[in-house]
């Protein structure tokens, strides 16, 4: 149920998020047209699994990938500052869509940190920072709806907390795209370093309070 009830909200989040960066013109359409429903699909799979089998297998890997994620962001100083992307070799766009996909599907079943994880493939393949982030958040809300729509047929849904969590979500997701856009690649890079290390904080408060 809490899964669920926090999908609701964080659709609502990432909704918001992605129609202001499409407004802005900083989402690539035909990357995330493709992919979009892939994704959407790959989250209801990793959705139906979490249904069953326990997410928390799952935490010891996210935390040592987000800590290498923000190392890595850390390390490369000029990294995501200008857009190098271009089209893609048959062989990179399968590793593309191969990392998109298992993303889907973990932010079906567990979720946390996926908005970063996303990013940092974007910009493994080339986009900046401003552009990652745009196209992040539409295909993450591809991935928030998918799941969204299975646990609703499942009836795992708290409508009454999820949409009181969703009114927050809307604000500050707004909010975060009018910065985004207005303020540039800087700060989406340091807003990036500091949202995935409260995601690694995080993670790891929990994985330590789920084993005590």
């Amino acid at each position: 149920m809490a899964l669920g009830t926090n999908k609701l909200a964080s659709a609502f989040g990432s909704m918001t998020s992605a129609f202001r960066f499409l407004r802005s013109g900083k989402v690539d359409l035909k990357i995330v047209a493709k992919l979009f429903p892939i994704i959407f699909v790959m989250a209801m799979i990793g959705a139906s699994v979490a249904t069953f089998l326990p997410a928390e297998l799952l935490k010891p890997v996210v935390i040592v990938v987000l800590t290498l994620v923000m190392i890595y962001t850390l390390v490369k100083k000029d990294w995501g500052s200008v857009r190098t992307f271009t089209k893609l070799s048959l062989g990179k766009a399968i590793l593309f869509v191969s990392l998109m996909c298992l993303i889907g599907f973990y932010d079906g079943f567990l979720g946390g940190g996926t908005g970063s994880f996303m990013l940092f493939v974007l910009l493994m393949f080339g986009f900046d920072f401003l552009g990652a982030a745009g196209n992040a958040k539409v295909l993450n809300f591809a991935s928030n709806l998918g799941a969204l729509i299975l646990f609703i047929c499942l009836h795992e849904v708290d409508y009454f907390y999820g949409l009181i969590m969703a009114v927050s979500m809307i604000a500050g997701s707004y909010v975060g795209a009018q910065f985004a856009i207005k303020k540039g690649v800087g700060y989406v890079k340091g807003l990036f370093i500091v949202v995935t290390a409260i995601l690694i904080i995080k993670n790891i408060y929990d994985y330590i309070t789920q084993m005590s």
